[in-house]
């Protein structure tokens, strides 16, 4: 099904946003977040509490006799976009999107996914697909016994494992968590092993692939909305430090040289918001485009966000490279997103695939 994208942002989608980010300016601060980061525990439960069970967050893709929301791509979007505005460390593209799109994929699988699915829903569980960060919808999906790089390992409660019989749910307990260092201290990686016969079987195996493979295809859609959200945070923050800052008496984001690159940047910001708009509105309509829609999503705004972050921390000149400013923060959030869930250069050569463009000899 093929229907004209809906680029605009509904008055139920402002009226989230503006829950969200009321919620995150007053509880989600960049020192104290840096402060948690350094610690190893990044998470604010009771933030995570806040924005998944008291604002419901959690259960926007989640049918309303499941105990969700009832809303849809577009709604999760938003929160998407203020999470990533506020580089907020939350598992919610892990769980509440990408988990949690696997275990409505397997429809009636049986209770056990059912059951997980209320638990996400309500904010009781968080539950992580175990697979790289890095994995794509069009890769291959190898199981294994151990999986390097599994984003927000630590926070989960319920481990989703892929294996050669199926889909697999393992408590966390049954697992080996072992934290990674990753370049983004806001998003945890860890290594996880899980033994064979552990957990419970969701789907079999080729269920199970299809399902995963629709998980990973709404994260990649998803994260075109954080990634907006830090690329909108760098541009005005940007702005605003240029505005005040005064050099020879005026302020420096009056010199020509510096509007220039700032008018081009909010010209980039604005394609990267039509084309994450497109691709969760493409998720949410069930369009037959939606994998060439998230791929075009992903191959722009990943660029988009790294040189907004690049041109924050530029042009705050020396504070911006210090550590107490939270300008690196977004440029690590950048930079691990561009290769989260498929890289630019892989997400292009998904869409050359699928508009049938040949490759160069």
């Amino acid at each position: 099904m093929s229907t004209q994208p809906d680029l605009l942002y509904s008055e139920t989608e402002d009226d989230l946003r503006a829950a969200v980010r009321s919620l995150l300016d007053d509880r989600s601060d960049h020192t104290a977040a840096l402060a948690r980061a350094e610690e190893g525990a990044p998470y604010d439960e009771g933030l995570w509490q806040s924005l998944a069970a008291g604002i419901g967050a959690a259960g926007l893709l989640v049918p309303e006799e499941l105990g969700g929301q009832g809303a849809g791509h577009r709604e999760a979007a938003v929160v998407l976009e203020e999470l990533g505005r506020a580089v907020t460390p939350a598992p919610y593209l892990t769980s509440s999107v990408i988990a949690t799109e696997t275990l409505l994929a397997l429809g009636g699988a049986g209770g056990e996914a059912t059951g997980l699915l209320k638990g996400l829903a309500a904010g009781r569980t968080v539950a992580v697909l175990a697979l790289p960060l890095s994995a794509s919808a069009g890769a291959g999906l190898p199981p294994g016994p151990t999986v390097t790089g599994v984003a927000d390992a630590a926070a989960a409660d319920v481990l989703l494992v892929l294996r050669e019989d199926g889909l697999h749910a393992v408590d966390l307990g049954d697992a080996t968590v072992e934290p990674l260092t990753p370049l983004d201290l806001t998003r945890p990686l860890a290594s996880v092993t899980t033994a064979e016969g552990s957990g419970t079987r969701l789907a079999d195996a080729e269920q199970a692939r299809a399902a995963v493979r629709r998980g990973l295809l709404a994260g990649a859609g998803l994260l075109a909305s954080e990634q907006l959200g830090v690329a909108e945070w760098c541009l005005e923050e940007t702005v605003r430090y240029t505005r005040d800052r005064y050099q020879f008496n005026r302020p420096v984001g009056s010199f020509q040289a510096l509007k220039h690159r700032m008018a081009q940047l909010w010209l980039d910001v604005a394609g990267a918001r039509a084309a994450a708009r497109n691709a969760a509105d493409a998720l949410a309509t069930g369009s037959d485009e939606a994998p060439l829609a998230v791929s075009v999503a992903q191959a722009h705004c990943s660029r988009v966000a790294v040189r907004a972050a690049e041109e924050c921390v530029q042009l705050h000149a020396g504070i911006g490279m210090t550590w107490e400013h939270p300008a690196h923060l977004y440029l690590k959030r950048a930079k691990a997103d561009e290769i989260a869930l498929g890289t630019p250069g892989r997400h292009k050569e998904v869409l050359a695939e699928l508009v049938a463009l040949p490759a160069p000899r």
